[in-house]
């Protein structure tokens, strides 16, 4: 009886310390995934590789690159890891507001935009192709059902349980509310990348527009449905902190090391651009995962600028004391990170064994 109940309790210590018995944290990744490579793809990956996440499913929005490519980039992706369990789901392929020949007459008034995502000219293809897959074509298909509704159904099934990571522009998710606006409140968080208040940094392109981000420029009125919305948690990761990280060489070759199917894939499809190589969504998706890499946070009140002028797009943003008599979430704001921890995390989930389904 006695060696029973020593047992018992070096099973119970042995449960607190691995975790064992401990349910996955459910989140849906809601993505303008381009690819092959780059920050939209490694988030996903980080977020797939991680033993404490159930991945729901993918949702794909155009913002970096169009739709059907994003789609078939994440898809290839799941494949080459060993992951066609986890649903892919198409949502929103335009934005419902602002079009590409609007943008171009914006920029002759008030200046040229460093990036514009899939109407950026020199990457630009037409919607209904693919562009380049230098990883091969996907054989594996997206799910028959919206992103919209995809979100909605999974949080009603889970209600209170479901973080929703968006990385990308926030049409499915304004969508989302349109269709029901308890949308929110039965999700646990939004984590999101994106929104820029006073980044330091040498970078010109936010030299010159501070409070300019893309993910929330390419639809400023669904970022702004999205941010009076009352979630019960909002967790932003901003360009102020994601300028103090870099995809470097040196990181590539640490995650070429290694031999499990994330790192072949990175090892492969990483791309470096120019000086600025910031892990944007990367630290977003690990702030989620391990919140103490975050040193440093505030809490703020943010909306957009939805006039039509040289700030359309642009970050508002408030303390409790100065902001607006209206009802919407504060946001805890992530300011600063350990980026020597980060690193280690970045490189120690992309080069682990895939986890199994």
């Amino acid at each position: 009886m006695k060696f029973g109940r020593i047992w018992l309790i070096a099973v119970v210590l042995m449960t607190c310390l691995t975790g064992w018995g401990q349910e996955k944290r459910k989140i849906i990744i809601d993505q303008d995934a381009a690819g092959p490579g780059g920050t939209d793809q490694q988030s996903i990956l980080l977020l797939i590789q991680s033993p404490q996440t159930d991945v729901l499913g993918v949702t794909v929005v155009t913002g970096d690159a169009w739709l059907k490519s994003e789609v078939a980039h994440t898809l290839r992706m799941l494949e080459l890891i060993g992951r066609t369990d986890i649903p892919v789901v198409a949502g929103a392929e335009y934005p419902l507001v602002r079009r590409k020949d609007e943008t171009e007459l914006w920029q002759q008034r008030y200046g040229s935009i460093a990036w514009l995502g899939a109407w950026t000219p020199r990457f630009y293809h037409p919607p209904d192709q693919l562009g380049d897959m230098p990883e091969g074509k996907p054989t594996t298909k997206p799910l028959d059902e919206d992103a919209a509704h995809f979100l909605l159904r999974m949080v009603h099934k889970f209600p209170h349980q479901v973080t929703i990571y968006a990385g990308g522009p926030m049409t499915n998710l304004a969508l989302a509310i349109s269709i029901d606006p308890e949308f929110p409140g039965l999700a646990k968080e939004l984590v999101f990348m994106g929104a820029s208040l006073n980044p330091q940094t040498t970078d010109p392109e936010f030299i010159n527009t501070p409070r300019h981000e893309f993910n929330i420029w390419f639809y400023p009125e669904a970022a702004h449905v999205v941010l009076r919305a009352p979630w019960k948690k909002v967790v932003c990761t901003p360009v102020d902190v994601s300028v103090k990280t870099r995809m470097t060489t040196e990181l590539i070759n640490r995650i070429k090391a290694g031999n499990t199917p994330s790192a072949l894939y990175i090892g492969k499809y990483a791309r470096l651009f120019g000086e600025y190589n910031y892990l944007w969504d990367e630290l977003a998706a690990a702030a989620w995962l391990d919140p103490s890499l975050i040193t440093k946070k505030e809490t703020r009140f943010l909306d957009v600028d939805l006039g039509r002028g040289a700030g359309y797009g642009n970050m508002l943003t408030w303390t409790d004391e100065d902001k607006p008599k209206i009802d919407f979430p504060p946001v805890e704001v992530q300011v600063d990170v350990d980026t020597g921890r980060f690193y280690k995390m970045f490189v120690d989930l992309l080069t682990a064994p895939t986890p199994k389904p």
